[in-house]
């Protein structure tokens, strides 16, 4: 989450340091859980270069752990992406979640307890998959693919879908007065979120504001740069569509099907 954040800016990730919290030092697993870091900064590119791991009992209880993540990137001033650019009529490049990321899961949990569900239970529309295992599908992390859309694309911003869905993560790139208007449809809405919205009876809106949709990373270009941006990404094994554009009616407009 820490190098797509820094991404948004157009920043390349260079470290990453990392810190864990448990009740009782079991070395295998804090072995494990960082082996997972490590494999995040081999997708992102960056470097690994320390961390901190504090036992203490009374706090967390055995078989808990909290972890902790920190990034930095760098990126030319006069290369940084900060939304000034963005005009109306400029399209939104989205690229493909593999999942519900790392938001969301305080309705989650909400939902499961309150559906009777159990985490170990095989799922026949997740291809009988255990629920948990679909849950903490980890997070995709986009560095490498879309580094090279900025190379060779002209990008005017970038969103990351974290917290708040698309309700509160794309608007921070536009200008006053701008809005969007998205299209429901252009992208594969996931599995795991159809069943979210129904064992917890979210309303179909609501779910926008929260999750990500399916929807991990979006572009905002020219529409002329379009074609590129998706090519490059498709190239580099990810889903990417135009799902929206920027208006003159300040909002966000979700063309619901």
């Amino acid at each position: 989450m820490c190098v797509n954040d820094v991404l948004a800016q157009g920043a390349e990730p260079l470290i990453f340091l990392d810190y864990v919290a448990l009740g009782h030092n079991i070395p295998a697993k804090v072995e494990a859980i960082v082996a997972g870091v490590a494999e995040g900064c081999r997708q992102a590119g960056c470097a690994l270069v320390g961390g901190e791991t504090a036992e203490m009992p009374g706090m967390y209880e055995d078989g808990e752990y909290d972890i902790a993540g920190y990034t930095t990137g760098v990126v030319e001033k006069s290369k940084l992406i900060d939304g000034s650019k963005v005009k109306v009529g400029d399209v939104l490049v989205g690229v493909a979640s593999s999942g519900v990321h790392s938001n969301g899961f305080s309705l989650v949990r909400k939902i499961v307890a309150d559906a009777g569900l159990s985490y170990d239970t095989p799922i026949a529309e997740f291809g009988y998959r255990k629920l948990g295992e679909v849950l903490l599908t980890p997070t995709k992390i986009y560095v490498k693919q879309m580094l090279e859309v900025i190379r060779q694309c002209d990008v005017h911003g970038i969103c990351h879908i974290t917290g708040g869905g698309f309700d509160e993560n794309i608007p921070r790139v536009l200008q006053p007065g701008q809005g969007l208007e998205i299209q429901e449809g252009t992208w594969e809405i996931l599995p795991v979120f159809k069943m979210l919205e129904k064992w917890g009876n979210v309303p179909h809106r609501e779910m926008f504001n929260i999750f990500n949709m399916g929807i991990g990373m979006i572009a905002v270009l020219d529409p002329s740069e379009a074609d590129k941006a998706i090519s490059i990404l498709k190239d580099r094994g990810e889903k990417a569509a135009v799902i929206g554009k920027v208006t003159d009616k300040p909002g966000v407009n979700i063309v619901l099907q």
